[in-house]
This record gives structure tokens, sequence and C-alpha cells, in this order.
């Protein structure tokens, strides 16, 4: 720990007076609650309800239905068929004492890492409840990340935990998921009113829950909303991935170039959050979220076991039937490549350039460091609120590149799989209905703080997703 903090001060010294952030940034973002969002308190109760079922359902089809959705057979009454659906969430579903000791352990692995580790310190933006004040992150995702694939590596091959534990168990840890993510939700909550701590509260008690009470959670140096924010959601995901590969090299002898595919895919997102860890902490998710059922419930059982159903279609399902063209599979891999790479720089210029802006720009040299991260000399228009508003780099094309690169990975993801399973679209589908609502909440909230500033930045950037289309 003395380390951590040698290394948290040699970070404060090397920012000096560059500390003294814009106070106009942070103005009005922590008034009092602004209206409810995502159907208010019904539409809370709605999905805090809903996904649990839905993906024990998603599941459930994917397992039990050849990957179709689960629908009562012929002469099957309602009534047979839900217990039916009851019998089959006991046998593959129910949360057995070993799956909560495997994402618990998890968990305190992840936790301990995170504070011993190397790493590096950056700053968030500017909090009003702070006084203005940026909080500092410890940034070392990248190494947790390498370091729990050599020791799950190690775990493998001397038999004390095999790789391949994690599908055979994929029901059963994702319960674990849902009923932990469900009970930190309100245990945080109720905490977090107890202690005086809570932020933005709308006063209806479903909803306050659902968008949370607490914005910064912190325990020592961790971070629990970064915590939950990459460690767990992209971790497990890749590890899910991982775990598929390593089983089916198990029952047939080789691994299919599929599910290379989508283990490359998830190793590229679980990557690319790990090592630009350090852009992260100025999102609008740690800046302004709080910390409530959406971010955790969805970060700990949604993400990693919802967007998982394209390697669950692959494992379960024999290599004959998805054998594409060797064509088919180069075309997906430089596909989700090339969208990768403006992913990628997307997110980096946007949070680099607010970076600078600010003073607090770290540069590391974690893998991949891609040609045009960083924008030289940046247009940009500076607002009356003394904020400013990207237009060059890629956001010089369109306002939303990010999201569109983002999307077209996941597509990747589902088309690997062919068309014989509905349920591996069901993570582009829902993604990008996630994106158009974010999109527009993102642009109602800009223009309630830039006015005519945001006018004039859509006149100078007409496209929202891609350039001359849309």
């Amino acid at each position: 720990m003395s380390s951590v903090r040698q290394r948290k001060n040699e970070a404060v010294e090397s920012l000096g007076d560059n500390t003294k952030l814009t106070a106009s940034l942070a103005k009005a973002e922590d008034a009092a609650h602004q209206g409810y969002d995502f159907g208010g308190p019904f539409g809370a109760l709605g999905m805090m309800t809903g996904f649990p079922l839905l993906m024990w359902y998603l599941y459930i089809s994917s397992t039990y239905y050849d990957g179709l959705f689960a629908w009562p057979s012929a002469n099957q009454t309602w009534g047979e068929f839900g217990l039916q659906l009851w019998h089959y969430w006991l046998e593959g579903c129910f949360p057995t004492w070993q799956a909560w000791a495997m994402l618990w352990i998890f968990l305190g692995i992840q936790a301990v890492f995170y504070v011993t580790l190397p790493g590096v310190w950056g700053y968030g933006l500017p909090l009003a409840h702070l006084g203005n004040k940026a909080l500092p992150y410890y940034c070392n995702a990248v190494y947790s990340f390498y370091t729990t694939i050599v020791l799950a590596f190690v775990l493998h091959v001397t038999g004390v935990f095999p790789m391949y534990t994690l599908i055979d168990r994929f029901g059963e840890v994702m319960s674990v998921a849902i009923f932990s993510g469900i009970g930190i939700s309100f245990a945080l909550y109720f905490w977090t009113i107890y202690m005086g701590h809570q932020h933005r509260m709308s006063g209806n008690f479903i909803y306050d829950v659902f968008m949370g009470a607490n914005l910064n959670p912190r325990t020592g140096i961790i971070d629990w909303k970064m915590f939950f924010e990459v460690r767990l959601p992209w971790f497990i995901l890749f590890f899910t991935s991982l775990s598929a590969a390593v089983k089916q090299y198990e029952v047939y002898g080789y691994v299919t170039p599929q599910v290379m595919f989508v283990l490359y895919a998830h190793w590229l997102y679980a990557n690319a959050c790990s090592k630009g860890e350090e852009l992260i902490i100025t999102t609008w998710d740690m800046f302004f979220e709080k910390f409530g059922f959406m971010l955790i419930f969805w970060n700990m059982a949604g993400v990693p076991f919802t967007y998982a159903h394209c390697t669950l279609y692959l494992i379960n399902h024999k290599p004959e039937d998805y054998e594409w063209s060797t064509g088919y599979n180069v075309f997906l891999f430089v596909l989700i490549t090339v969208s990768y790479y403006f992913f990628d720089i997307a997110n980096s210029q946007k949070n680099r350039f607010r970076q600078q802006r600010l003073g607090t720009m770290i540069k590391r040299n974690t893998f991949p460091q891609l040609p045009w991260q960083t924008i030289k000399n940046p247009t940009f228009i500076k607002c009356k609120n003394g904020s400013t508003l990207l237009t060059s780099g890629v956001y010089g094309w369109c306002r939303k590149p990010n999201y569109t690169a983002d999307f077209i990975m996941c597509l990747t993801w589902a088309l690997m799989c062919g068309f014989a399973s509905p349920l591996p679209y069901f993570y582009p589908v829902f993604f990008f209905l996630v994106l158009i609502h974010r999109a527009y909440r993102d642009f109602e909230r800009l223009e309630r703080k830039y006015g005519d500033d945001y006018v004039e930045f859509k006149r100078q950037v007409p496209w929202i997703f891609i350039p001359y289309v849309f």
C-alpha cells in the first residue's frame, strides 16, 4: 500500500497547477433530480423484475430449446410449460455453493489485484458536490487482466480449477450474479441513505434504487463503480469464451474459427477497457450516473451473461452446424478488426481531448497504442459556459462515431453464428436500442447545457452515426 500512496503522490505533484480544474464543467451537473428517465418508476420496476426473468428465459432457450425461443410444445398447456421451465431452472440455473464460490472468489481476487498490482493515477472530471474537485482513480485493470489470465492457466494445468468449469456451470454462476447484483443494489442504497451520501434523489423508492443513491462509493483506493465497470463484465465475458474454447478442445481436439473469433472479439473488448482504463474515468457513467441497480446489476450480471449468447450457441452445437467458408470467416475477422480500430481511437480522441483541456492526460504504453488516438491541434467550439465541443478527428465526421463502431463490432459476434438461432442477435438488437436511447438522451442534455453553442455544433457536425447517411 505504501508504494500505491507513493505513486499517487507522484501523480499529484506532476499535475501541479493543472489540478485547478474548470468549475464550469461541473456546474448544474450535480443539481437536484432532473426528471424521470427510462419510463420513470414503472419502467424501473419493469426492468428490475424483467431483466432477471429475461436472462433465465434466454439461457433456458439456448440450452434446452436448441437456441430457439422457449415455447409450449403441441398439446402442452401454459401451466405445464411453466412447470417445464421451472424444472429446467432447477436443473441448469440453481445457484449452487460451487457457483457462489466461483463468482465471489473471482471478485475477491480482483479486489486484491486492484490494491496490489502496479498502475497509474488519473483524475476524473470536477464534481460540484466536492467543491469542483476531481477524484483520483487508481488504474491498473490491464495488469489485473493479464495476471488473471496467467492465474487461470496455472489453475487449469494443475487441475485445481479446469477452465471449462465456467462454461459447464454457466447457468448457475449467472444466477449467483443475478441475486448478487440485486442484493448489492438494495444494500448499497440503504447504506447510502443511512450515511447521508445520496445525490439527486427523486423521492420514489423504486426509481431511486434503480438509478442509485451514491455517486462515488469507495473503500480505500477502490472505486467500486470503476471496479464494476471494467473488471466484472468484460473479464467474465472473456473468460466465458476462453472456457468455451478449452471445452471445445477437450471434446473435439481442436478449436473452430468461430469460437476463436468470439474469443478474439471478447479479448478486444476486455483489453480495450483495461488498457484504456484511465480514459473511462472521465466518461458520463463515472462522472454523472449514480451507482444503483442500473449499473450494478447490468455490469455484474447483464453484460457478461447476456452478451455471451454467441458463445453459448457455438458451444451448444456441433462444429459442423456452423462451418462457414474461409472467405466469410476472414471477412468477419477483418470487419471486427477495422471496427475496433475506429472504436478505440474514437473513445481515445474524445477522452484525451477532455483530459488535455483539464491538464490530466496520462500517456501510457499499454498494448495496443494505435495511430491517431490523440488529435494534434484539435478544432472545437468554445462554449459560453466555459466548456468545449470537439469538432475534429473522427468527431468531425459524425457525433457518435464510437457508437457506430461499437455496434458493428457486436453485430459481427452474431453474424459469426449464422442465422439458425435468434439468440446471438439479442445483444445487437438490444444494444442498438440502448445506443439510440443513450444518443438522444445525450442530445437533450447537451441542448439544455449548451443552448446556441450546441446548435452551432450540430451545424458543423450534422451527421449522427454515419457521415453523409445519418
